[in-house]
């Protein structure tokens, strides 16, 4: 079989499964105790399976199928055509219906959620099955293909959370050792046990849990404790703008940058105008190449946390670094809920970014379980750039299946995450913040 045979996609395999979650705070609520993930697998005529990872909601995990059903025959290196046949499909109607009211993507905290952004999700976990397909059969790695690696190592930032010891009482989950981190010390310890564990260098906490003052003082104590090391704040545009102000001016020296800590591109335009000398970075309000213009022409953002699930693959993330070197803007990786396949599609893309200007954030260490037959290993805050053909990753199958089975067990209660209804479960009374919080 010559190798243009071999490329064609003889058939697609997409695996919804849960995976186990602590109960980790945010603005929004409470992450509930599993998690919905979809794997992408796309096999070709020359027997070589590929794989790819994004998010498990209903959502995604129907307009996935459509595009599964259209494969068959293509070649894994049209990835162009990917976006094509998205379009093509998902102006169905489940999707037209279930984001007809605009609100805030509990999945990634990522601003509102449009039909636009869940095609380019869905469209990214075929695109790295692609990748990785086309890397085994010619025999190389991922980075590679997007045009070679500049770095041997990736760095990465500890992700603090403010959490419950366990998910409330009749919530199930899985239960594990961290304990609860509701106050300074308790996000102090965190971070030891992070830099203990992994060795990061950085941290970013997700904030807009508590009101500003607490979570300063969280800040002021991690800078006392890691003197030096660089810090972040993440309310999830939980402030008013004379909050954001304020906060800024508080830490003004101590933080590396402030994440979104109001809603909307103009808001944190008029934030970042009054020059606090603390740069804003976002992951909400610039998630797509449409939304860039308005930003930058107003200043509302210094620094873009690129995510491949949002911006439609690795290419496209590559394209966006791009860009944001054009206008003198930073760059670093947003995290979402992630397996090791989307950590190692994450690793390799970030490989070739030739300026990758702060450590990447990542839940992984978060993630009791995985699909991988080796879980990543961080040293030193850092994650090694595999070299091995392809993401350098191979599904358990077992585990695979296992985490599979949860899925087609659960009622459907968990297949939509829903941070809110995960909160409602300890607090009956809860209703998402209106925003601003504070």
């Amino acid at each position: 079989m010559d190798t243009s045979a071999a490329l064609l996609i003889e058939d697609v395999r997409l695996t919804p499964v849960l995976i186990a979650d602590p109960p980790l705070l945010n603005t929004q609520g409470v992450h509930q105790p599993y998690t919905p993930r979809l794997i992408v697998e796309v096999v070709t005529r020359g027997g070589v399976t590929g794989v790819g990872e994004t998010y498990g909601d209903g959502v995604y995990l129907d307009l996935a199928r459509s595009i599964a059903e259209i494969l068959p025959g293509r070649s894994v290196t049209d990835m162009n055509g990917l976006f094509l046949i998205a379009d093509e499909v998902g102006g169905g109607a489940r999707v037209t219906e279930d984001l007809s009211e605009a609100g805030v993507d509990a999945g990634g905290l990522r601003g509102v959620r449009t039909a636009e952004k869940l095609r380019l999700s869905v469209v990214s976990g075929f695109e790295v099955a692609c990748l990785d397909a086309l890397g085994k059969t010619l025999g190389l790695p991922v980075h590679a293909l997007l045009g070679g690696k500049v770095r041997d190592h990736v760095d990465y930032s500890a992700y603090l959370f403010y959490r419950w010891a366990e998910h409330p009482a009749g919530a199930g989950g899985e239960r594990d050792d961290w304990g609860a981190a509701l106050d300074p010390p308790g996000i102090v310890a965190q971070a030891r046990r992070l830099v203990r564990d992994h060795g990061f260098r950085s941290f970013k906490l997700k904030g807009g849990v508590f009101p500003p003052e607490q979570e300063i003082a969280a800040v002021e104590a991690l800078a006392e404790a890691f003197p030096g090391l660089p810090l972040r704040l993440d309310p999830n545009g939980a402030w008013s703008v004379d909050t954001s102000l304020y906060v800024a001016e508080r830490l003004a020296g101590v933080l590396e940058y402030l994440e979104d800590p109001a809603s909307g591109t103009h808001r944190m335009a008029e934030i970042a105008a009054a020059r606090t000398g603390v740069p804003l970075a976002t992951n909400m309000c610039v998630t797509t190449f449409a939304e860039i213009p308005d930003a930058f022409a107003h200043g509302a953002v210094q620094v873009v946390l690129s995510d491949h699930h949002y911006w439609g693959g690795l290419h496209r993330t590559r394209e966006l670094a791009a860009i944001c070197r054009t206008y003198g803007i930073g760059l670093s990786m947003h995290s979402n809920t992630h397996l090791g396949v989307s950590l190692a599609a994450m690793n390799h893309v970030a490989a070739t970014v030739p300026r990758l200007d702060y450590a990447c954030d990542t839940h992984y260490p978060w993630q009791s379980e995985d699909v991988i037959t080796a879980r990543h290993v961080f040293e030193e805050g850092r994650l090694a750039v595999s070299d091995a053909p392809g993401l350098g990753v191979e599904l358990d199958r077992e585990r695979l299946a296992a985490l599979h089975r949860r899925w087609l067990d659960d009622d459907g209660t968990l297949r939509e995450r829903d941070d809110a209804a995960a909160m409602r479960r300890a607090d009956p009374t809860w209703v998402t913040p209106a925003v601003p919080r504070w």
